[in-house]
């Protein structure tokens, strides 16, 4: 009997212990709920980041490797896939506007917007100036017989397809610059100075990035960033003179690659302050971890016109 006694308290104090873990981890769990419920977990934030990342290298993969199959078939197919993007382009550029209070003519714009880049590719430059006259006549008298418009109204039907798509055209006038190869290589040397500006932008900046380069517009942006993707856009080019494309001398390469990331950034830049004016984080949903496809073009748009000019001038179109 006294055995049985003395081992009864033992039995107690483990069951006690027992308790108060049973409490502790319970408390544990209920203090981590709240963080559970809002996602703050670390093992929720590892998991998430991957399937971002995951999410976004897919769809920037295939988005890439469509692109650089029209661009190689021929140049045809790369008008059809820059006229289907600018006209997705100038969708959502409409739809930031409406965000923003204004109500342009989408039938306009959206007409404008197919015309520009298949006018690049029927008759070059004497097409694009007839499809810009067109489409301010079109404004001219939309606004004259429509009371409830106002100028505000006019002026972003008319500059939406031409921010869009006109710029958009660029890649379809080098691209008719030669039928073969050659033509498909300057093409492609516009779209990897482009992507290498960006991705050596996000690696320098998130390194080494302390100085913000414009912090009210985009506030991840940092000088140090600028700097390489600069730096990245440049190699790209002057790897294209050396490697790919005969005619194109290293120091035109080298301005290419300077002034296309430059135009590149600030594309990037004046998209963002338009999203920013109308409160929106994101011009669509259509890439899957990239948001909308003006969000993916925005540097295209004024790298690739850059790019046209300097090579016109150039000699080499």
């Amino acid at each position: 009997m006294s055995g049985t006694k003395a081992r009864e308290p033992e039995k107690d104090a483990r069951a006690a212990g027992l308790d108060r873990q049973i409490k502790l981890l319970e408390d544990r769990r209920a203090s981590k709920e709240e963080a559970r419920a809002a996602g703050n977990l670390k093992g929720q934030k590892a998991r998430s980041s991957a399937e971002r990342l995951l999410t976004r290298t897919t769809s920037g993969a295939i988005y890439a490797l469509a692109t650089l199959a029209c661009l190689f078939i021929g140049p045809l197919t790369t008008t059809v896939l820059v006229a289907a993007e600018a006209w997705l382009c100038c969708s959502e550029f409409f739809r930031i506007s409406r965000m923003g209070g204004r109500m342009p003519n989408e039938a306009v714009g959206l007409a404008a917007a197919l015309l520009f880049p298949l006018a690049a590719y029927a008759n070059g430059l004497l097409a694009l100036t007839l499809v810009i006259f067109v489409l301010l006549m079109a404004c001219a008298v939309w606004y004259v017989l429509t009371p409830r418009a106002n100028i505000a109204d006019v002026a972003v039907t008319a500059f939406g397809p031409i921010y869009t798509s006109l710029a958009f055209s660029s890649i379809v006038l080098i691209r008719m610059g030669d039928d073969g190869l050659p033509g498909a290589l300057l093409a492609l040397a516009v779209m990897l100075s482009i992507w290498g500006n960006d991705a050596m932008a996000y690696f320098v900046g998130s390194a080494i990035g302390r100085h913000k380069l414009a912090p009210r517009i985009s506030p991840s942006k940092s000088v140090e960033g600028f700097v390489g993707g600069i730096v990245g856009s440049v190699l790209v080019w002057v790897v294209v003179a050396l490697f790919l494309v005969k005619d194109l001398t290293v120091p035109l390469a080298a301005l290419c690659g300077l002034v296309v990331g430059v135009a590149g950034v600030f594309g990037d830049l004046f998209e963002s302050r338009i999203k920013r004016g109308a409160g929106v984080k994101d011009s669509g949903n259509l890439i899957p971890g990239h948001g909308g496809l003006l969000d993916r073009s925005d540097s295209m748009l004024f790298g690739g016109m850059a790019a046209f000019f300097l090579l016109r001038f150039g000699g080499i179109l």
